[in-house]
Order: structure tokens, then sequence, then C-alpha cells
């Protein structure tokens, strides 16, 4: 009965130190700021960051000044773009048109776009025509 007693009272005291260090870096996980959101059965489970992890957004800066209400891009009015965002961008290929180039006229945009530097930002190029 005496070795019963020693041996349980070993294991309890590894599972002991072992839950405690399980705590700690489940605390020093979790100071990071990184949580993780369940998914459906196949998919294993997905990194995200919680609301008190997050960076405050950041403001533009006094040269990046846009109108009040101003995006970097709109969606279009059938076939054209607005005015205020004249560059046509098509998504399936990744290239923006502008006015004046040679295959504007007949784009039929996914996205309109403010300027070129706008749609750079965003991924896409330049038509080459």
């Amino acid at each position: 009965m005496r070795k019963f007693v020693r041996r349980v009272f070993r294991l309890g005291l590894l599972a002991g130190i072992g839950y405690a260090v399980w705590r700690y870096f489940e605390k020093q996980r979790s100071a990071s700021g990184v949580g993780w959101e369940a998914q459906p059965f196949p998919y294993p489970p997905q990194p995200r960051e919680s609301a008190e992890g997050k960076a405050p957004p950041s403001r533009p800066l006094a040269g990046d000044a846009q109108p009040a209400g101003a995006t970097a891009w709109v969606e279009p009015n059938g076939d054209t773009c607005p005015a205020t965002h004249p560059v046509k961008a098509k998504m399936s290929s990744k290239i923006f048109h502008v006015r004046g180039g040679t295959n504007y006229e007949r784009t039929k945009p996914d996205r309109c776009y403010r300027d070129e530097a706008a749609a750079e930002s965003d991924g896409l190029r330049k038509a080459a025509r």
C-alpha cells in the first residue's frame, strides 16, 4: 500500500508541474493578443487578433489629404466610371486603364479608382497601351 501512495503522490506532483508549465506558456501566448477562431470540421483553427491586441487605425498624413468621403475605389455605374474616379480596373486581369488609353472606352470596369496611385497600391498594373 505504501508503494501505491508514493506512486500516486509522484504522479500528482508531476501532473502539477506540467500544469504549471502549461499555464505559464498559455499566459505568454495570450499576452501577444493573438487568439484562435474555430473553423468547420476539416479546417484547422485560424489565428485572429483580439480586440485589445489590435493597433489603432492609422490616420492619413498631411500630404495624403483627401476630400471628406473620398475612397480609393467605387463601384462603376454600368460601363462607366464617375468623374471623381476615372481609372477603370478589371479585377480578373489585375489591369487598370486610364483616360486616353487604347482600350479605355471599351473596357467594362469592375472597380473605378480615383487615380493611378490608388490602383497600383491595390496591386493592379497599368495597361500597356
